[in-house]
């Protein structure tokens, strides 16, 4: 008896202090299901209701849910434009598809249609519910992301809203992994940042005895600034340790030399005819 109630804590942990409870409709028609689902979300401080038929845009904006979990079969042979719409109409809702067996093709063009995950009947509804709250937190980090303001280094502008640093107009051109990197070293204010650290938070696991990954990573993003901004030093090493982010002007630039231009060759100057003669003479 015990062992089901620690099984049952873990698969139901309490909401954390201070945060606000999701709020989720849930259109499906499976009372089974429903029954075994409300009590959870209840259990959880999740606001929640049943939507037994599609529902307007324009209802489901003034729900203003977090997120919507969706059975296509309850919706017959309007499914896919009813989800096509609600995904396009309500950028900012998260939504999670669950239905009965499906075809690749069919879990494929819904989620290019815009669902954020997808999940197939049977299923255990603590599993749907780790889908729907993960769907938020990542529409949240998003959104948070979207409202940082740009982090202006030496010559860098990091725009956390297009995944990207610039140098005036031009971008640097970073691949997600880069830019993940120069972000979180930017935003670490000078503090020195040991390599487990930024490989925990950048690959989000802990890092393998000798991997060279973050090593690797930084060069290459050196080598991006120095060509975008070669009058500025931004990433220092110290060595045993990790990378601190520090914009400084370059010692080590030199100006250019001016390009030297040769003179023309001018043509041979012919002798004069009375020359020719005295010599002649």
């Amino acid at each position: 008896m015990t062992e089901r109630i620690a099984a049952d804590r873990e698969l139901n942990p309490a909401p954390a202090p201070g945060s606000a409870p999701l709020r989720v409709a849930v259109l499906d028609t499976d009372t089974g299901f429903l029954q075994v689902l409300g009590k959870r979300l209840e259990r959880l401080g999740w606001e929640h209701r049943v939507l037994a038929s599609p529902v307007p845009t324009d209802a489901i904006v003034a729900m203003r849910l977090n997120a919507i979990v969706v059975d296509l079969a309850v919706l017959g042979p309007q499914a896919w434009d009813y989800l096509e719409k609600l995904c396009a109409s309500l950028p900012g809702l998260g939504v999670v598809v669950c239905t009965g067996q499906s075809t690749v093709a069919q879990r494929v063009r819904g989620l290019r249609m815009g669902a954020d995950d997808w999940l197939t009947k049977p299923c255990h509804p603590e599993e749907l519910l780790a889908r729907v709250e993960a769907v938020v937190r990542r529409r949240r980090r998003a959104e948070a992301r979207d409202e940082r303001a740009p982090i202006s280094a030496g010559e860098v502008e990091i725009r956390a809203d297009r995944f990207q640093a610039y140098v005036g107009e031009t971008s640097v051109d970073l691949t997600r992994r880069e830019f993940e990197l120069i972000e979180l070293l930017a935003a670490a204010d000078g503090r020195v940042l040991e390599r487990e650290e930024i490989y925990q938070r950048v690959w989000g696991y802990a890092m393998a005895r000798g991997d060279r990954s973050v090593d690797v990573f930084v060069r290459k993003l050196r080598q991006k600034l120095d060509k975008a901004s070669p009058g500025w030093r931004y990433i220092h090493t110290h060595f045993g340790v990790g990378y601190r982010f520090s914009p400084e002007p370059s010692d080590d630039v030199t100006p250019l030399p001016e390009p030297v231009v040769a003179e023309p060759e001018r043509p041979p100057v012919a002798p004069e005819p009375e020359r020719e003669a005295t010599a002649a003479r």
